[in-house]
């Protein structure tokens, strides 16, 4: 299939400076109307109007490339044909059916069982959101092991609900809600760039996993034994980090040898997203649980589900529920958007197209001062901003400005990261390549003239 046909073929396209004056009437009445929590405006101001593949418009006209995906959400791509007959169809006949079973619930199950490892035979759907899905682990794991502590790493992303914000490391997400609950604790991840044991590829031996053990195997390290450890294989919010070959294998050797449950988070990860179906299949690493979102829902519908060994299947009918887990629209998204992914082959055109533009961005860096480190997998990118490539010291503001000025030039991209400071590509991934080499001369023209007021 030619994706190109997919996406709007004059982009970029800048009319009107944004935000143009229709994007400012709506950025207007939504300030003075919705809540002051409203936040990807602020970095992004416009108003969007439609959107096709990996582009999208504003209400002004004005046509950008899309490097965000709505957060990892639009894997298939904005307005996806196959998709969109899919829900087309489905609205027509029901919509809504709490956990009683569809047509269309049943084909996204048998699609699911179709790309998930044997191990992975039971399948819940809970709340709409990929926070749902990790508060439905973290209960499926403490019903189990009768067990309440919880181990994390640090740079995790986990959700926004009560439960899973606990498992986030990011204090600016939970500090103004603190106490959450009580006895997760946080263990370094494998993030190369900032080592905390100040070691080198050369010189490291997975201190990071180590760590982990020793806080397992020592009575006075002060964590319970826990229910389980929940980490990402890639690091989304964290910045795109992508760990050294042999970790993952290694945080689930230490938690069979201590008989705790691994949950793999493949929000934002999963679906293609890094070259294969899930990001925990380049590590040869099987989880007990795995929650799925974002990419789920094909065009952005909600949904949430996790996969896990049927010897956990044991929590009575009702013990985790939700009015939302019903959405069949959702489910008739999800299961075209799956086949859309196998039979387009979109793990392999992201593993490639990932790996031309990550090694156009490692040129950028080499020639920037202000480029730490280029990373990432397939077409989970991240760019880290520095004040000085030698002390490494970040720069959120550098970040900031790269943003805006990508904006400006008809390019969108989004930061995260643990100092704010990684602009962070998460395209639909049906990006051509055509599309993918435009976006990146508007990003490194965005470098180049940060640099110039650095």
């Amino acid at each position: 299939m030619d994706f190109g046909s997919l996406s709007y073929s004059d982009a970029p396209l800048i009319k009107t400076p944004p935000p143009g004056p229709k994007s400012k009437e709506f950025l207007d009445f939504q300030s003075s109307k919705e809540g002051s929590a409203v936040s990807y405006p602020r970095g992004l101001p416009m108003a969007l109007h439609k959107a096709k593949g990996a582009t999208v418009m504003d209400v002004d006209g004005n046509v950008y490339i899309d490097f965000f995906g709505g957060a990892g959400v639009m894997g298939v791509g904005h307005a996806n044909p196959d998709v969109l007959k899919a829900t087309e169809y489905q609205i027509a006949r029901i919509t809504h059916s709490l956990d009683v079973p569809t047509p269309a619930r049943k084909a996204l199950v048998q699609m699911l069982f179709s790309l998930l490892p044997d191990a992975l035979d039971k399948v819940f759907f809970g709340g709409p959101t990929g926070t749902d899905a990790v508060e439905a682990a973290m209960k499926l794991a403490k019903y189990n092991t009768k067990r309440v502590p919880m181990i994390a790493f640090e740079g995790s992303y986990h959700g926004m609900g009560a439960g899973a914000l606990t498992l986030c490391s990011g204090l600016h997400f939970k500090e103004d809600f603190l106490p959450l609950l009580p006895e997760v604790h946080f263990v370094p991840y494998a993030y190369c760039y900032r080592c905390v044991f100040d070691k080198k590829p050369e010189t490291c031996d997975f201190e990071c996993a180590k760590y982990l053990d020793h806080i397992l195997e020592d009575p006075h390290s002060g964590v319970g034994r826990p229910a389980a450890v929940i980490v990402e294989a890639i690091q989304g919010e964290g910045g795109s980090i992508v760990p050294p070959e042999g970790f993952m294998p290694k945080i689930r050797e230490i938690c069979d040898r201590y008989e705790i449950l691994l949950i793999l988070d493949e929000i934002q990860a999963g679906l293609c997203r890094t070259g294969r179906m899930f990001s925990f299949d380049h590590t040869g690493t099987v989880p007990d649980i795995m929650t799925m979102s974002k990419a789920l829902g094909g065009l952005g519908f909600p949904i949430s589900c996790v996969a896990y060994k049927s010897r956990l299947d044991t929590w009575p009918p009702g013990k985790h529920i939700g009015t939302f887990r019903g959405n069949v629209v959702a489910y008739a998204a999800g299961s075209a958007a799956l086949k859309f992914m196998v039979e387009h082959k979109l793990a392999e055109h992201s593993l490639q197209l990932g790996e031309t533009m990550l090694s156009w961005l490692k040129e950028i860096e080499r020639d920037s001062t202000i480029i730490g480190e280029a990373r990432g997998k397939g077409l989970m990118l991240g760019v880290e901003f520095v004040r000085d490539k030698a002390s490494k010291e970040p720069s959120s503001d550098l970040a900031s400005k790269v943003r805006a000025l990508c904006h400006r030039r008809g390019l969108l991209i989004e930061i995260g990261g643990h100092y704010n400071n990684v602009a962070r590509f998460l395209p639909p991934l049906v990006l051509t390549e055509e599309l993918a080499l435009k976006g990146l001369e508007i990003f490194e023209d965005a470098v180049r003239e940060a640099e110039k007021f650095d």
